[in-house]
């Protein structure tokens, strides 16, 4: 069974920094492509960045480039998502996604062969 397991949430404030961290398990994590989404009170989901299985491709949302760089630890089933210059607009629910497929990942579309996260709370103050 494909679990997602999302940690590193928490308050900061404006202009600090956050690391979340995502463990997966029971996948072939170099096979997997990886996301991460968040979904703030009120709002849909949106995805944030992705990172392909063989990590030669990384995808970002406008609104995080230059601030948000996801990563992965292909020896640690972990993927991460460094944070930086928060601001309170990035206060939300964060998501992590696995998939076998680059283009359900950035899509926010989780097949069958994928999992999704509970979720990690992070807040930002102003």
């Amino acid at each position: 069974q494909v679990q997602v397991v999302e940690s590193g949430g928490g308050l900061v404030q404006a202009g600090g920094s956050l690391r979340l961290s995502c463990a997966a398990s029971g996948l072939p994590f170099i096979s997997y492509s990886m996301g991460w989404f968040r979904q703030a009170p009120g709002k849909e989901r949106e995805f944030v960045a992705a990172v392909s299985w063989s990590d030669n491709d990384r995808d970002y949302a406008d609104s995080v480039k230059g601030r948000f760089t996801i990563s992965r630890d292909n020896a640690k089933n972990t993927v991460f998502l460094q944070m930086n210059n928060l601001n309170p607009n990035d206060t939300a629910v964060y998501y992590c996604a696995a998939d076998p497929a680059w283009s359900n990942v950035v899509a926010g579309k989780v097949s069958d062969f994928g999992a999704w996260g509970q979720g990690t709370q992070v807040t930002v103050s102003s």
